[in-house]
């Protein structure tokens, strides 16, 4: 498991999230509470619009809550400033979204690096650590080429290698099969799972696909801002 940390590693105690102000405002999330333990895989599900990137935004210390609190690793996050919330993605967190978010002038080497050279990591350890990253995800025929010289799949594993690189505790996944084909997005669900069992990586998926959710440990659906958890089959 990643670094010592506690077993409870997220803790959400009635949070709520208000889009909007005055006549605009609406509530995207409702009195929400659960918690996560270190080393879990957990899927998001719910229609769109439900609040599901929302809620994965929050427990990724993207955004406050409105009211509630927000625990990640033993440490109450929901009044930290800017630069804490910061420092605390960059030691525990990696991000996986549906759109990659790959930079189109960097080769697969550099955009994982990248996620190290913000750390303040010297240019030759970040691009080391990136290669090995790289080279266990199987793209090591393709760490010199730009995003568009890349399939689909392949982008999504250079995306997931940048999530991994500074070794999180906690991977959160944006509909990462969202743009792929149906035998490709079943290799990265298999890519992250295993992740999960041999590294101890706790994984949150946010996704609309039942069967990925039922490969997960839990299933929690998210209706109307309001979450509850399903009971496996």
């Amino acid at each position: 498991m990643p670094e010592n940390l506690p077993p409870e590693l997220i803790r959400v105690q009635g949070m709520s999230h208000i889009h909007g102000i005055d006549a605009t405002a609406r509530a995207t999330l409702r009195d929400v509470s659960l918690t996560i333990n270190a080393g879990q895989s957990c899927a998001i599900i719910g229609a769109s619009g439900s609040g599901k990137s929302t809620l994965l935004g929050l427990i990724g210390l993207l955004d406050q809550p409105s009211t509630g609190q927000v625990y990640l690793a033993g440490r109450d996050m929901t009044q930290a400033s800017a630069d804490a919330r910061a420092m605390m993605r960059n030691r525990h967190i990696g991000f996986v979204f549906q759109s990659f978010n790959l930079l189109p002038r960097l080769d697969a080497l550099d955009n994982v690096a990248l996620a190290l050279l913000y750390r303040g990591i010297s240019r030759q350890a970040a691009q080391a650590a990136a290669r090995r990253q790289l080279l266990q995800l199987g793209l090591g025929e393709r760490l010199h080429h730009r995003p568009a010289q890349l399939s689909g799949g392949q982008r999504q594993r250079v995306a997931i290698a940048r999530a991994l690189v500074g070794e999180p505790a906690l991977l959160l996944a944006d509909e990462p099969t969202g743009n792929l084909d149906s035998q490709t997005a079943s290799e990265v669900i298999e890519l992250l799972l295993a992740l999960n069992r041999e590294r101890g990586v706790t994984l949150i998926v946010v996704t609309h696909d039942p069967d990925i959710a039922k490969r997960m440990q839990r299933c929690l659906r998210i209706s109307e801002g309001r979450l509850w958890e399903m009971p496996h089959d």
